[in-house]
């Protein structure tokens, strides 16, 4: 089975958090990763022959855990006796890690694209806590939407709730209201801009709609971020007002799309 989905996690300090966000991976209930039925189909998802998901996990230069205790066998089998976080002793999903030294999200998230192989992508944070259900519906949004370039949802931050609005061209160019974990067709994906420190998503929303690619909201909440992660550093002070590293922030892409 061919990779439909690529899930590309950058990674930096954030180990525990990491755990929580593989488990939720691993719960899902799209059907390209149902329990393996037998020893037969274990060892094809071991040999990488039967796999409809992929997680790429990219260690940017972290230094809460070492490169040896954050490896493919902790993701894809059992090593010394430890549990997998995610693959072939639970589901249909094939699991790795990307080692390299320290270069900021964008970077990452580039390198793990580049790694990966399935027709969608999503890039999920370590602090993201998918529903179990949020593969299924943002994979059948665009399987029945062949014009949209991506599917993205409402979330929660903490506990408060991020309903977000139908695709608004005239919105995106106003603000950065579509979040990072959205499903992307593999061809429409430009890539993130490295020379960015903040609000690379929403660079890489307004760069997609320059090319001409849009999205599809699903009017659900389906997935929670983690306060105290690498997302949630900005999050309340962005829709409460920003701070002054974001107001230029926001200059720096207003002035690089001509808006």
């Amino acid at each position: 089975m061919p990779i439909k989905i690529s899930i590309i996690i950058p990674l930096y300090n954030q180990h525990k958090k990491l755990l929580e966000c593989l488990e939720s991976i691993k719960n899902q209930n799209h059907p390209l990763t149902p329990f393996p039925r037998n020893t037969r189909d274990r060892l094809l998802v071991k040999e990488g022959k039967e796999c409809g998901v992929e997680v790429i996990v990219v260690n940017d230069g972290s230094t809460d855990i070492t490169s040896s205790e954050l490896d493919d066998e902790l993701l894809n089998g059992p090593r010394n006796g430890r549990r997998p976080l995610i693959g072939v002793a639970d589901r249909l999903v094939r699991g790795r890690v990307i080692h390299q030294e320290n270069q900021g999200a964008p970077s990452a998230r580039n390198r793990g694209f580049k790694e990966s192989t399935g027709e969608y992508v999503i890039f999920c944070d370590a602090d993201v806590v998918m529903r179990e259900d949020m593969l299924e519906k943002m994979n059948r949004v665009l399987d029945e939407n062949p014009n949209a370039s991506y599917a993205y949802s409402s979330f929660k931050f903490g506990w408060k709730k991020f309903k977000l609005w139908e695709f608004s061209a005239n919105r995106l160019k106003q603000m950065p209201y579509i979040h990072t974990t959205s499903l992307i067709r593999r061809e429409h994906f430009p890539g993130f801009d490295p020379s960015l420190k903040r609000l690379q998503d929403w660079d890489l929303w307004l760069t997609m709609l320059l090319n001409g690619y849009e999205g599809k909201w699903i009017n659900e909440i389906l997935f929670t971020v983690k306060s105290g992660g690498t997302i949630s550093k900005w999050l309340p002070s962005f829709f409460s007002g920003f701070d002054a590293k974001y107001k230029d922030a926001v200059r720096i892409i207003k002035q690089k799309h001509n808006l």
